[in-house]
């Protein structure tokens, strides 16, 4: 009988050890979203005070020789946060003042797998491992609007796990790139079986 191959594994972080593993984790999210190299010393102090927010976590894919292949993180959203203030500004702007989005939520604010290691189910695992008992009633996250383009990646993942919009065409302060804000409610719908 033969040994059964190494298998990827899917691990919770600790704050620590994403401080350990910063550089490596900045290469995934660098490599992920297509920005130039030096973007990583930008994100690093940004990354590090994110994981001492309340309800912060972390999951990453590690590989059998024991190299990060995606990473997620996220934290209890709340009021004078930027991304709160952004998204609330936008609310308004909208007209959308009375609905509970920023009511009890869960940001997800990172999710990124490296580009040799996409289509595996691995961003799904990230997610579903993530959102699973934040304790919060609901997620939302920012992600890059597709333009004339198809939906990528990130898109489908989003929308197949049942991500609906709550802004289109967002510009956050600083961006001139349109983003979409995505929602839902939670817990998500039981896994799908793994790939």
């Amino acid at each position: 009988m033969t040994a059964a191959p190494p298998r990827n594994r899917l691990i919770a972080l600790t704050a620590g050890e994403l401080a350990d593993r910063l550089a490596e984790a900045l290469d995934v999210y660098i490599a992920a979203m297509g920005y130039p190299p030096g973007t990583g010393r930008q994100r690093r102090s940004l990354w590090l005070e994110h994981s001492r927010r309340p309800g912060w976590r972390a999951m990453g894919w590690i590989d059998p020789a024991g190299s990060l292949l995606g990473i997620a993180y996220g934290y209890t959203g709340s009021p004078g946060q930027w991304w709160y203030e952004e998204v609330h500004r936008g609310l308004r702007r909208a007209g959308l003042t009375e609905h509970p989005w920023l009511d009890d939520y869960f940001e997800l604010t990172e999710l990124h797998v490296r580009p040799d290691a996409q289509g595996g189910g691995l961003g799904e695992g990230l997610l579903r491992a993530l959102l699973a008992g934040t304790g919060s009633s609901r997620v939302l996250l920012s992600t890059p609007e597709y333009g004339s383009r198809p939906p990528g990646r990130a898109w489908r993942l989003y929308r197949r796990t049942g991500f609906h919009d709550v802004l289109r065409e967002h510009r956050f302060a600083g961006d001139t790139r349109p983003f979409a804000v995505l929602g839902r409610e939670l817990p998500l719908d039981p896994a799908r079986p793994s790939r």
